[in-house]
């Protein structure tokens, strides 16, 4: 590996990382936003709605072509689950978020990603070449879940501190 390939990958893990640091301050801003507005789901909604204000203008200063839709629709089907699964992804983030805490949710959301992924990887599903499960994944992914337990308190339950209302009282049971 040469100095900018080492460079490259430094930096792609250094932004990963700090993609990864930004999401519980976004779940709580959602879950901020969702109470101010009265509900959960509008929060999520706010968030895909700013995201959307955001991305025009980058497109728009990055003098991005516009796409070839007609290309896209004769794609496989998957390629258009992206915008459900992310609104998914908001909406869960800012319903759970107050009842789980940041790192509840989010180590929940990783082992989620890495059962998921590893179940991708094995099958080679959405066109990616197939990588046989293996007891290290396997390992992996039961640390991973084991983080979850002892995230969540190891089981144990923890008086709720936050007088503010639940955006998700009406939501969820």
């Amino acid at each position: 590996m040469d100095n900018k390939m080492v460079w490259m990958t430094v930096a792609s893990l250094g932004i990963a990382l700090l993609a990864g640091a930004l999401l519980p301050f976004q779940a709580a801003a959602n879950v901020g936003v969702g109470r101010a507005l009265g509900h959960a789901f509008w929060g999520a909604a706010t968030s895909l709605i700013v995201s959307l204000a955001v991305m025009v203008p980058m497109l728009i200063l990055a003098k991005v072509p516009v796409p070839n839709f007609a290309h896209a629709l004769h794609g496989p089907w998957w390629l258009w689950i992206g915008g459900v699964l992310g609104a998914f992804y908001i909406i869960s983030a800012t319903m759970l978020t107050p009842r789980l805490g940041a790192g509840g949710f989010l180590v929940a959301v990783v082992a989620g990603q890495m059962v998921m992924a590893v179940l991708v990887d094995h099958f080679g599903l959405m066109g990616l070449e197939p990588k046989p499960v293996n007891l290290m994944r396997v390992l992996g992914v039961l640390l991973i879940l084991g983080g979850v337990f002892l995230i969540q308190g190891g089981g144990v339950k923890k008086p709720a501190s936050s007088s503010a209302p639940d955006a998700c009282s009406t939501a969820l049971p």
